[in-house]
């Protein structure tokens, strides 16, 4: 796999800060031993979990947002391995695998440029391809991937590394302001929902909290017109108070749960998080966090993908740093609701 970096175990310690007394959930994670056979290697391992990154933001910028999304997956990735390892998180159950990456293209790809459409679409056509080979890998090995993004845009591998995977159309529950489900043009970071059912790899879609204002039209009536496809918006759940937020978390899990399916969250959905489509008005970092754990609870659920983060976004450190801190909450948070 040839954008894949894998990380040894010399290269996850030097990211925890070790205290006399006190074992960090660093200390406890797994490596792979060897990449020379990697579908064995992760049958072989007794995880659970298996943790990866995929640092870009050419998705997010073929679709009009604010880059800085490749940044996340190294905040997450630090503040993993800084939470205490004790009687609630056993790090012993995660795989940290690596990232992919695609740093030296994604440096040759500008907004200036006269043709950025015509190579964002090629790149991010590129990262479907090598995170569906990697997801149908972790997931046929019998392991439950997590994944940092990067843009909403890999939505679109996850799903269809899946299908390949079980061999069947899976569902997918999305936390998000948007729904991503764009027509088929350039790929980008609002279409991954749409050419994966396009494409007949996702089956049931549900769009949990979506914005009216900026949701159009035309998808309003694509998805109020098709029964595989169902939602609620943030306004119905925290503005009009016309739907309570623990039943609709019950009416989602009742539409997707039926087969296999994976957990999307889009981090443009909780209010002033920094991320490419920040927003003011949205769902809170507790709303998310039970989110992760409802879902996550299920037997069928099949990944985790946690996307959109921008530390870049916000000019103060302060902010900035507590997007790892964040995503570090909502693995352990998924993990925990699984075991």
């Amino acid at each position: 796999m040839k954008h894949l970096h894998f990380y040894t175990r010399t290269a996850i310690d030097s990211l925890i800060a070790k205290r006399d007394g006190e074992t960090k959930f660093g200390e406890c994670v797994q490596a792979l031993n060897s990449t020379n056979n990697l579908s064995e290697e992760l049958k072989n391992s007794s995880v659970k979990f298996v943790l990866f990154g995929v640092p870009e933001d050419i998705g997010v910028r073929m679709n009009g947002g604010n880059g800085g999304a490749q940044n996340a997956w190294k905040a997450a990735l630090k503040s993993v391995c800084n939470i205490q390892e004790n009687n609630y998180n056993k790090g012993n159950d995660l795989l940290i695998l690596g990232h992919l990456d695609f740093s030296s293209e994604l440096k040759n790809i500008a907004l200036t440029d006269i043709n950025f459409k015509e190579k964002g679409d090629q790149l991010v056509r590129l990262i479907d391809k090598e995170l569906s080979a990697l997801i149908k890998l972790i997931v046929g090995a019998g392991k439950i991937p997590i994944i940092i993004g990067g843009g909403h845009n890999n939505s679109y591998g996850n799903i269809k590394g899946s299908f390949e995977a079980f061999e069947e159309k899976i569902n997918v529950i999305n936390l998000d302001a948007h729904t991503d489900f764009r027509k088929l043009e350039e790929r980008h970071s609002g279409n991954g929902f749409s050419y994966a059912y396009n494409n007949s790899f996702l089956d049931k879609y549900y769009m949990f909290g979506i914005h009216e204002n900026y949701t159009p039209k035309t998808i309003f009536d694509t998805i109020d017109a098709n029964p595989d496809l169902q939602y609620n918006t943030f306004e119905e759940l925290e503005v009009y108070n016309t739907k309570d937020f623990t039943i609709e978390l019950k009416k989602a899990l009742d539409f997707v749960s039926n087969t296999n399916f994976g957990i999307e969250i889009d981090l443009d959905a909780i209010e002033s998080f920094p991320s490419s489509a920040m927003t003011p008005s949205g769902f809170s970092t507790k709303q998310a966090r039970q989110f992760t754990s409802f879902f996550g609870q299920h037997k069928n659920v099949c990944y985790l993908h946690i996307c959109e983060a921008s530390p870049d976004v916000v000019n103060d450190k302060t902010p900035a740093n507590q997007v790892g801190k964040f995503i570090s909450y909502l693995i352990s948070d998924f993990m925990k609701a699984k075991n």
